[in-house]
């Protein structure tokens, strides 16, 4: 590896948004540093699946269905 190109790699803390806390190692900020996210993977739909809801505007899924005799 060269030398001195490489960012400094410290510890900081991450607040999710029910509060919960770690430490990580990052090159984000500086040693210390605390990051509160807005958006986390336990409470977003896009991991959780929660509310998702298909919208078949034009039927191809009840054709998909249809023809692959697949029932729901």
């Amino acid at each position: 590896m060269k030398k001195n190109i490489h960012p400094e790699c410290h510890t900081i803390s991450v607040v999710m948004t029910n509060g919960e806390k770690f430490e990580t190692k990052s090159v984000l900020g500086k040693d210390g540093d605390i990051i509160n996210l807005d958006i986390d993977p336990l409470t977003h739909p896009a991991w959780t699946g929660a509310g998702q809801k298909l919208v078949d505007s034009a039927g191809q899924i009840s054709k998909f269905n249809k023809r692959y005799n697949f029932k729901p």
